[in-house]
């Protein structure tokens, strides 16, 4: 027992003390003499007494059986602890119920249920076709239809009109151009690589070399004409099918928010996540907006700490922008299919209520004249079914994200220019900074598992690439607006990170393969599943490329001559290896490569001076040198890791799907090490068995091996922020959103630098205020002594006596997610004398 406060004739347990200095002091006065006639009426009155009488008087009502006095206060102490004043305080009470025992903070709308139901996948073309000559024995009809039923339902308009047909069927003649230019130069490489080789293609390693190097050399042409006749959009600026020309500006919005924004989140860093929400929603502000978007922050955060936050900070951010009944935020208990099962949830709950759904990713920040330039086109094609922007990375400080920026800024419009070129309205959907028609694609676009076993079925990981795909088959465009300014996203800040990222893109990729088949896609998006697949499949077939081409050097060197390689052959064949043809066939190749980067360099230059944002002429081509020779070292490291997981999702090897990083952390030379060194002794072996061969060859496997053998410095320097902002004063690698950084953007780095502490798990158990707050959010169970609530009660009373870091995050959840539990962990955290000590350590 201590000294007791002025005023009060006795002495107060230490916790009870403690808790009344965490109240405002006005508040701790007013609640003196409530302690006093307490101990007044019973000298002997327990501590559980004393912090009962406590929140009694918090709550101004008599104290109630149990924890219900400690729920009861839960609106008083939400109340006290708002502290300053903020716009929004005037309607917070629009959001919570009436202060009692009951209270709730109402963080999502009333729900209005309808269902999103998936059809059952009929990808298996053999079975389709059988069906459909069971049917056509028996005299049915002869269309193949879907497993599921009838053919996919058309958009409201199924006539199409003359500038629908038109634009169809450019897609269809531009595609069919692109087919034969990939063809004629494939085949014309191919011949010239087989002259190059000792046996002209006749020996079976050259045989299989000469395929390998066809399939690669396609690749490599796709990316090359796309590239080209996007730099020819972009230079003459004339596109009559761009799908941004197809309504003006000062086009109205319709009345009342018909378009939800959606922000799915899981486990991010919570500070970053809202300050680029609040850019945003200050964007939409700002152009006089706020009554055409609700704002939905999405959470599938599994940790406890950041389901804290998240709440702390969703009420900050309504306090402070006047949000409420404007932005929510919904945390889903049973998280299933990730991202896609998170927005087919809100689909369910809330999706009948508006007419369009733009996504956001955490790191996303979008200005309000692009958001509302998204509606005008939805509501100006209601053909459209996906409105796709092209967000340009930024806002990242390290050396190896600096260099990628400046890629993407420099040659990443060409290549959307492109894309859009030869897709049409059966373009992309990158799954984020994109608008959605909701009707549609609560009809159509739900996911069902992929039936089989393996790494390559069960929940569908890549869900942008078939939600597009199912969207085209039902009647509706999806298209990119390549040109629309204002769409912002973050890269990874380390190349660790990326490869992170790319081995989910790879299992997703992959999987995705097995819906090639699927019935009523349209070519294109088969196209699009094929093109993803190659994204990852490429480095194996080059690694294997690579690996044939060493072995048939072997061959070349340690082997007799086969001079008669055919049957009944009449004259030998003399094995001849032509250098300067090979020199020859590697620049043409080289220059498939890098012409596209240079060509972005030139239409810079070549436009009004527009190479100022990036530093100056001079800068960007050093610049852009740079980042030629930087990209070069990281293609073997990439093709050596992408290598490893094709491999590991064909052999059915999980892969943990984790949010990626949010700030800039240099990568250490331990993870380097661990990461890079198996392929830094390969790329070793690789060298020393060659020059074994013969050291002439060297220099043609050198800049392949030689990159793996550097890959552990070249991580971790690159990964260095300050190398990047040396960079940075230097003027290169600069970008126009740091020569002139765009408000929304500068908005998040204020928002960052003044986002306020956030409250964790224990904080939440512990303090007064964040403890009313996460109590009036958790659920409240109707029977008070079920067996779920004694189980939830009897491990809140075993949780107070344990330390907190020892608690999983299971039971974290549990707690978190129960009010009445939670308010018993509050109150036996201050009355149990034998309460852990480690809930009382704060943090910063």
């Amino acid at each position: 027992m201590t000294q007791p406060p002025p005023g009060l004739a006795s002495p107060l347990p230490r916790r009870i003390e403690e808790y009344l200095r965490e109240l405002p002091p006005a508040t701790a006065a007013r609640l003196l003499p409530t302690l006093e006639a307490t101990l007044s009426k019973d000298p002997n009155a327990t501590q559980d007494q004393l912090f009962a009488a406590l929140h009694a008087g918090l709550a101004e009502q008599d104290a109630l059986p149990g924890d219900q006095t400690i729920a009861g206060s839960s609106y008083a102490r939400l109340k006290l602890g708002l502290g300053d004043a903020q716009p929004g305080d005037e309607h917070i009470d629009d959001a919570l119920y009436p202060p009692d025992a009951g209270a709730r903070l109402n963080t999502t709308p009333p729900v209005f249920r309808a269902s999103m139901t998936p059809r059952p996948w009929d990808h298996n073309p053999v079975r389709r076709l059988w069906r459909w000559l069971g049917r056509r024995a028996q005299g049915g009809g002869a269309a193949l239809t879907p497993r599921g039923g009838a053919q996919p339902e058309a958009p409201r308009s199924k006539t199409l009109g003359p500038a629908q047909v038109r634009w169809r069927w450019s897609g269809t003649l531009r595609r069919l151009l692109l087919i034969a230019l990939i063809i004629a130069q494939t085949v014309g490489a191919t011949y010239l690589m087989s002259a190059v080789l000792p046996y002209k293609g006749r020996h079976p390693l050259e045989l299989a070399s000469l395929t390998l190097y066809a399939v690669l050399f396609a690749w490599i042409s796709a990316g090359f004409w796309t590239a080209l006749f996007g730099f020819f959009v972009l230079l003459t600026g004339r596109d009559k099918y761009s799908i941004s020309a197809t309504a003006a500006p000062d086009t109205p919005l319709a009345p009342g928010r018909n378009t939800a924004i959606l922000v799915p989140i899981c486990n991010e860093d919570v500070a970053r996540v809202f300050a680029g929400l609040r850019a945003t929603y200050d964007s939409v502000a700002q152009a006089g907006l706020r009554d055409s978007f609700d704002f939905y922050v999405l959470s599938d955060s599994g940790k406890a700490d950041a389901r804290s936050e998240e709440v702390g900070a969703w009420l900050d951010l309504c306090r402070a922008v006047d949000g409420f009944g404007r932005i929510f935020y919904r945390r889903r208990v049973h998280r299933i299919k990730r991202k896609s099962g998170n927005i087919a949830d809100w689909c369910r709950r809330w999706g009948s209520n508006y007419q369009h759904m733009i996504i956001l990713d955490a790191d996303s920040v979008m200005s309000g004249e692009c958001l509302k330039r998204l509606v005008q086109l939805m509501e100006a094609n209601p053909n459209a079914g996906i409105i796709q922007t092209a967000p340009k990375a930024a806002g990242r400080e390290t050396v190896y994200a600096r260099i990628q920026q400046f890629a993407t800024r420099v040659y990443g419009p060409l290549f959307t220019a492109g894309l859009h070129f030869w897709q049409l309205g059966e373009s992309h959907y990158w799954g984020h900074n994109a608008i959605i028609r909701v009707a549609p694609f609560m009809q159509h676009c739900a996911l069902g598992r992929l039936p089989g076993s393996g790494g390559l079925s069960g929940e569908i990981l890549s869900h942008d690439f078939v939600e597009a795909a199912l969207m085209r088959r039902a009647g509706w465009s999806v298209w990119i607006a390549y040109d629309l300014p204002g769409s912002y996203e973050e890269m990874p800040p380390t190349l660790l990170d990326e490869l992170k990222r790319d081995q989910r893109w790879c299992q997703g990729n992959l999987q995705n393969f097995k819906l090639f088949f699927t019935s009523g896609l349209h070519p294109a998006h088969r196209a699009v599943f094929m093109t993803g697949v190659m994204a990852y499949l490429s480095a194996p077939l080059w690694f294997l490329f690579l690996a044939l081409s060493t072995a048939l050097l072997f061959v070349f060197m340690k082997t007799e001559p086969t001079y008669f390689s055919q049957p009944y052959q009449l004259f030998p064949t003399w094995p001849e290896w032509h250098p300067e043809w090979a020199i020859r066939l590697f620049a043409g190749t080289m220059t498939l490569l890098f012409l596209p980067k240079i060509l972005s360099a030139v239409l810079l230059i070549v436009r009004h001076k527009v190479a100022r944002p990036y530093g100056g002429r001079l800068r960007l081509l050093v610049s852009l040198v740079i980042e030629m020779a930087f990209s070069a070292l990281l293609a073997p490291i990439r093709m050596l890791f992408h290598t490893q997981y094709v491999v590991s999702a064909l052999l059915g090897i999980a892969v943990v799907w984790k949010s990626p990083p949010r700030e800039d952390a240099a990568t250490p030379w331990s993870q380097a090490i661990v990461r890079h060194g198996g392929g830094s002794l390969l790329g070793l072996a690789w060298l020393g068995l060659v020059y074994w061969l013969n050291p002439h060859f060297l220099w043609w496997l050198l800049p392949v091996a030689g990159s793996l053998v550097i890959a552990i410095p070249l991580s971790v320097w690159s990964s260095r922020r300050t190398l990047g902002l040396r960079a940075r004063d230097a003027r290169l690698f600069l970008i126009p959103e740091e020569s002139i950084t765009p408000r929304e953007l500068r908005w998040l780095k204020a928002n960052m630098r003044r986002a306020p502490h956030y409250p964790d798990f224990a904080e939440v158990a512990r303090e007064p205020f964040p403890n009313a707050m996460l109590s009036l959010v958790g659920r409240h169970r109707a029977t008070r002594n079920s067996k779920a609530q004694r189980s939830l009660r009897n491990l809140a009373e075993a949780s107070a006596r344990r330390d907190p870091a020892t608690l999983g995050e299971n039971e974290r959840n549990q707690l978190l997610l129960d009010a009445s539990a939670l308010a018993h962990l509050h109150r036996r955290l201050w009355t149990t004398p034998d309460a852990h000590p480690g809930w009382f350590t704060k943090t910063d």
